[in-house]
């Protein structure tokens, strides 16, 4: 081989190899550190686990640091966790669903809440129940969200029909603002973007997630294949941080609030009162997602036509990661 053609080859393999690494979601330990991790969340309560992960794993000495990486919208989360600039993140359940239809190599691996959303409609709104927003228009985050299913199952519930309510999409962080300009009637979120309405004094809360569908859950973590397959043991990791993080912050809610407002660039202020307004707001305990869980999210994603059929729950979620006993994480503020 020439040394020409020897360089070139040389070249190509190692810039080959930067690629690969400029894109690599992890960073395996060297000289004794800790490997690391990219993990995915919204700026929204249902994710709180993420940035108290984050914020934990850089005073300990575990064998994973785990980095969160902030979005503001579902559809980059996609497209980031299908071209691998992530390996895992908090997802919408039924888009979860969806993906893996669709032949996204992923698994729900755990959850990150229970409850945590709400219905609210403007402050002067006459509103009492989702009939009277027959003929409105109302923001969803995404046609494939939990929450879109569970104002399905309310319709249906109260004899409503598909085309009595005017969905739109809209991205979380932009509804307080929307409900305020009058530009939407009502919008179904996790927190704490509708508290926020409460407390700027342009909305109201028509329905708590917990009132309507109990256990509710929004958002799951999901781990790509290759990282469960390559790397189990900071799967293993994540998970039983993310576990720990949620005893943590069912202990410490106001320390959470603190935690997490640098992270989802929010008013600690925001944070406390839906931590606190009432306290089981939002839940973060009892993360096992369980076959019952799964089938009744499944089931009206099959109603709403965000499913083509059934899934079975082995090509969906992977429980062998999640931790027998749960200790809250050691975190010093």
């Amino acid at each position: 081989m020439s040394s020409k053609v020897r360089i070139a080859a040389i070249t190509i393999s190692v810039l080959a190899t930067l690629t690969v690494l400029r894109h690599k979601p992890w960073r395996g330990g060297n000289s004794g550190g800790a490997a690391e991790l990219m993990v995915g969340y919204l700026p929204v309560t249902c994710h709180l686990t993420c940035p108290v992960t984050d914020f934990a794993t850089k005073s300990t000495t575990t064998g994973t640091r785990f980095e969160s990486q902030r979005f503001t919208e579902f559809p980059t989360v996609i497209e980031a966790l299908k071209a691998r600039k992530i390996d895992a993140t908090f997802i919408l359940a039924p888009l979860a669903m969806v993906l893996r239809e669709q032949g996204v190599p992923i698994h729900i691996v755990y959850l990150g809440h229970r409850d945590g959303s709400t219905v609210i409609v403007p402050k002067s709104s006459p509103a009492k129940s989702l009939r009277d927003l027959k003929g409105k228009t109302f923001a969803r985050p995404s046609k494939f969200s939990n929450q879109y299913l569970v104002i399905t199952k309310l319709m249906e519930d109260e004899g409503m029909q598909p085309g009595d309510i005017n969905f739109v999409d809209m991205p979380p962080p932009d509804m307080p603002s929307a409900l305020a300009a009058g530009a939407i009637d009502a919008y179904f979120i996790g927190e704490p973007h509708a508290a926020k309405a409460e407390l700027a004094g342009t909305g109201r809360v028509l329905y708590h997630a917990k009132d309507i569908w109990p256990r509710f859950i929004s958002c799951v973590l999901v781990v790509r294949d290759e990282l469960i397959a390559e790397h189990p043991e900071i799967v293993q990791d994540l998970v039983r941080g993310i576990a720990e993080s949620g005893e943590w912050a069912e202990r410490n809610r106001l320390e959470a609030a603190r935690v997490a407002a640098p992270y989802f660039r929010q008013d600690q202020k925001l944070l406390e009162y839906v931590l606190t307004q009432p306290p089981d707001r939002v839940s973060y305990r009892h993360l096992t997602p369980t076959d019952e869980d799964l089938q009744q999210i499944m089931t009206y994603a099959i109603k709403a036509g965000i499913l083509k059929g059934p899934i079975d729950f082995k090509d969906i979620v992977d429980r062998r990661f999640i931790p027998k006993d749960v200790e809250p994480a050691k975190i010093t503020l």
